[in-house]
């Protein structure tokens, strides 16, 4: 994890370049921001710190939560956003800004639609398996259910309509003047800088997961959990707003994930749990209710003898998971043990193995265990698998406050006139801390406030 500090500044007599809309971050919502600025007309440039766009979506699965959807209407699933709104209200225990859980629940369904038709990408429904909290499925994903797939094909749209992005350029300075933020200060891979004036500037630069110092501040019982998420995420948008003394919330808000093969450092898709598999520590005994949540799991894990535990699963959960290239890569990569006893499993595993076939065994058929779970439906059965897992930080969910247009918010509910953020940078919908995190909140808030953002018009 990078530390830095904000850097504001007055700016130049004169800018190295300039353009219309600005956006800092080339992931989901960058370039969703991208295509949306250049459809309304406005002249676009992105900068992007890696060599290649990648960031936290890259490291996802590439799911997008959505309601009211023609892939969902093609797979016979009656959905909508008021729905969806009380889901992503009811996980997060009423704490989110209700018009901001409105905006991005109604605008979801046409975010997906308009990335499907206008620019041909190919989504579907996640129809055989569900998340916790939705009350329906609506996780929008692409063929390969990976997040590499989601943001080079978003980055093939934006090549498509030759829209700019310079890469291997990390905005280090912000300049602000009369109210107005007026560009932007990058640094070259040489160590030589450029300055790049703007008319409206949005930050897709994510959260601050990656900055050690904030991290510690603002969630502390997730500060040494394994980071997952993308060293790019520094939190500039954070630092800049508090030096503009823009609002922030939720700090504390972030995603977990209690499902990371270790010490592969591969994601195992929550299905192998919500399907009826369980997580046992280093006694072979269960020790929560899994069907809380991934992001709830890291703390649940972490809190666990050597801060791991082990996915309990077996070949009909393992083959629902295999439509996730993550899964078949941990498959390939021999964290996933297989075995046609619990005996051979626990063997595999190192654990103790009367522990674990005491603990299947007392799994209930059909009812709730001490912990609350519900269980249903077909009961493990041989072959069983399992994977050692730890907990990690994903990405935080907290940031700048937005309005209606992602225009960034001061404290008083007036609008910084040609400022907005999304994605990481914007506070999101998962409430406080990391129980309210509802499946797939980081890319609804990427997707929704970057597509907001880039139609935002320009004001001079």
């Amino acid at each position: 994890m990078t530390e830095m500090t904000a850097d504001i500044a007055a700016p130049p007599a004169a800018f190295d370049l300039d353009c219309e809309t600005l956006i800092v971050g080339a992931g989901a919502c960058g370039l969703v921001a991208a295509l949306a600025a250049h459809e309304a007309g406005q002249s676009v440039l992105v900068i992007e710190a890696d060599p290649v766009p990648s960031g936290s979506t890259a490291l996802s699965a590439g799911l997008i939560p959505a309601a009211g959807t023609r892939a969902q209407a093609a797979a016979g699933i009656v959905d909508d956003a008021r729905r969806f709104a009380e889901d992503i209200q009811a996980k997060a225990a009423g704490e989110n800004d209700p018009d901001l859980v409105e905006r991005l629940a109604a605008q979801s369904g046409p975010a997906i639609d308009w990335l499907s038709t206008r620019y041909g990408l190919p989504f579907s429904v996640v129809a055989d398996f569900d998340y916790p909290g939705h009350s329906r499925r609506r996780m929008h994903g692409l063929p390969s259910r990976a997040g590499t797939e989601l943001i080079d094909s978003l980055r093939s749209a934006c090549e498509a309509e030759a829209l700019d992005i310079i890469c291997e350029r990390r905005a280090r300075r912000l300049y602000h003047a009369d109210g107005r933020v007026r560009g932007i200060c990058v640094r070259r891979p040489d160590g030589g800088e450029e300055t790049i004036g703007c008319e409206k500037l949005i930050l897709a630069c994510n959260g601050f997961g990656g900055n050690r110092r904030l991290v510690s501040e603002h969630m502390p019982e997730i500060d040494g959990g394994l980071w997952f998420g993308h060293d790019g995420n520094r939190g500039e948008a954070v630092l800049w707003g508090r030096a503009l003394g823009a609002d922030l919330m939720h700090l504390g808000a972030y995603q977990g994930h209690g499902n990371v093969a270790h010490p592969h450092g591969i994601l195992i898709t929550w299905a192998v749990i919500s399907e009826g598999g369980v997580q046992v520590n280093r006694d072979g005994v269960r020790f929560w209710n899994e069907a809380q949540g991934y992001s709830e799991a890291a703390r649940a894990v972490l809190a666990q003898p050597g801060g791991e535990a082990f996915s309990i699963f077996d070949v009909r959960i393992a083959g629902i998971a295999r439509q996730f290239e993550d899964f078949r890569r941990a498959e390939a990569g021999g964290a996933i043990r297989v075995s046609d006893t619990v005996e051979g499993l626990a063997v595999s595993l190192g654990l103790p193995a009367d522990a674990l076939a005491e603990t299947l065994s007392g799994l209930p058929q059909n009812g709730s265990d001490r912990f609350g779970r519900s269980f249903g439906g077909a009961a493990l059965a041989p072959p069983f698998c399992g994977v050692r897992v730890t907990g990690a930080l994903f990405h935080t969910q907290g940031g700048l406050r937005t309005d209606e247009n992602a225009r960034v918010l001061r404290p008083d509910g007036t609008a910084f006139e040609n400022l907005h953020a999304g994605g990481g940078a914007a506070c999101g919908v998962s409430g406080r801390g990391d129980s309210g995190y509802l499946s797939g909140n980081g890319l609804l808030s990427a997707v929704v406030l970057g597509r907001l953002a880039g139609q935002a018009q320009i004001t001079r």
